[in-house]
């Protein structure tokens, strides 16, 4: 029987992978096919093979990217009790997503490219930023109930920001090639925790 977690990633996962990364280190027009078949080592007519079109691998790498980042929402809520330890767990994950301001968030990545992307892949944006928001919304409810967080205001209005900072903190990181402008952005959110 073989160790599976130590086997190499399926072709179509490699691709993922491998289009994930171009397009948080280089936005979604930034790369093509050629890159991705280069990285992975196959030709670029096996990638059409998994994605008959761009449209079709953009689709793909949203909905992975919604189910991973609903499982790690679903993670710091089982190993965080507080509002605060887990709004400090996303800041974390944040700061690990972004890689010393290589990366932004694919969310983030995807939106600055919007024009090039399908109708079904902008409305998967909307409804992750949306999970996100009440994921958010509800670790602000919490704090507040718990003390943990404070001068929590409207949850929703909290969550709203807090995206919007975690983004733009990232974003602002990458254009500057700087992660202390990240870590700047954070320490104003991090100093409501308690």
């Amino acid at each position: 029987m073989t160790d599976k977690s130590k086997a190499p990633p399926d072709r179509k996962t490699a691709l993922l992978d491998s289009a994930e990364r171009a397009a948080r280190s280089r936005g979604f027009d930034g790369f093509s096919y050629a890159d991705l078949a280069k990285d992975v080592g196959i030709r670029t007519a096996s990638i059409h093979y998994h994605f008959p079109s761009k449209a079709d691998l953009s689709t793909a790498l949203m909905q992975r990217y919604h189910e991973s980042f609903a499982a790690i929402c679903e993670e710091i809520d089982a190993h965080h009790a507080t509002g605060g330890a887990r709004l400090q767990a996303l800041i974390d994950r944040y700061r690990i997503a972004h890689n010393d301001a290589q990366w932004v968030c694919l969310c983030v990545a995807f939106s600055i490219s919007r024009e090039s992307l399908s109708p079904e892949v902008v409305g998967q944006i909307s409804r992750f930023r949306a999970m996100m928001r009440k994921w958010i919304g509800a670790v602000f409810e919490l704090g507040r109930s718990d003390g943990t967080i404070l001068n929590t205001s409207d949850s929703a209005i909290e969550a709203a920001a807090t995206l919007s900072l975690l983004e733009g903190a990232q974003l602002s990181a990458r254009a500057e090639e700087n992660p202390a402008r990240f870590e700047e952005a954070m320490a104003h959110l991090a100093s409501r925790v308690r």
